[in-house]
């Protein structure tokens, strides 16, 4: 196994274990300036607010997923920077809004 492989190996496991161990989730929405739509799942880690699921609706309407099964590809990735709802323009949603864009 090469470095970048232990390295991802490493992430995964770091974000599958604050999915699957979470007791607290807040959910979000960021509109963005091109008329798309940003939902954050995030859970708290050592102080701070972790996402762990992420969703982009395109304005053209396409989804975009990443969470630890699906972390990056050709058109983005899931954030790797803490989310801070009193500084990031966010707007809490309730988590039936942020399953339903999830499992569209």
């Amino acid at each position: 196994m090469t470095d970048l492989e232990r390295a991802r190996a490493r992430t995964v496991a770091y974000f599958r274990a604050l999915d699957e161990n979470a007791t607290l989730r807040r959910h979000y929405r960021h509109a963005d300036e091109d008329g798309g739509l940003w939902y954050f799942e995030v859970v708290p880690d050592r102080g701070e607010w972790i996402a762990v699921k992420q969703a982009e609706l395109t304005a053209s309407g396409h989804l975009h997923r990443y969470g630890w099964e699906h972390l990056d590809d050709a058109h983005g990735f899931l954030t790797d920077q803490a989310i801070d709802p009193g500084e990031d323009p966010l707007e809490p949603v309730p988590a039936a809004e942020f399953q339903r864009v999830w499992a569209r």
